[in-house]
């Protein structure tokens, strides 16, 4: 891990456990008024991060978490998802779009529909991890791979 790609934010006490993971889903309504919120906020909408570390320093009050907040550091962490197979390529960059496809059942269905992703994000392939198990219903030639987002929200 590079020193870059560490990122100081802030979370609840309550969720501040060094390997958990989240994805941020953006900002609350309460937050608007925080003088801290600039570095709550500074994250990705839709990716998901790592707490790689849990800075000294005490809690800070907050509007949204009842035991205050604290500051942590995380990396985003790559996203499984499909990808046309002809796209598959460590390092190219892509454009997200969700498969079309409407098999809830299916076994894949969540790496071809990420959370947390909006048709048009930009990502980079980190690496591609095969092909996607099981037979796709649709008939789709997709791979598994791990992306990270290559542009700001």
């Amino acid at each position: 891990m590079e020193e870059s790609d560490t990122i100081i934010t802030l979370i609840g006490t309550k969720l501040a456990k060094i390997g958990n993971e989240f994805i941020f889903r953006g900002t609350a309504k309460d937050c608007e008024p925080c003088k801290l919120n600039r570095t709550c906020l500074g994250l990705n909408i839709g990716s998901k991060y790592r707490i790689n570390s849990i800075r000294k320093g005490g809690k800070l009050e907050c509007f949204i978490h009842d035991c205050g907040v604290c500051a942590v550091e995380v990396i985003e962490t790559p996203i499984r998802m499909s990808i046309e197979a002809r796209k598959a390529i460590r390092g190219s960059k892509i454009v997200y779009e969700p498969v079309a496809c409407n098999y809830s059942s299916c076994e894949n269905y969540g790496i071809c529909h990420p959370s947390g992703l909006i048709r048009g994000d930009k990502f980079t392939v980190v690496e591609v991890a095969g092909e996607m198990p099981g037979h796709c219903r649709r008939g789709y030639s997709l791979k598994v791979a791990e992306v990270k987002r290559s542009e700001r929200s």
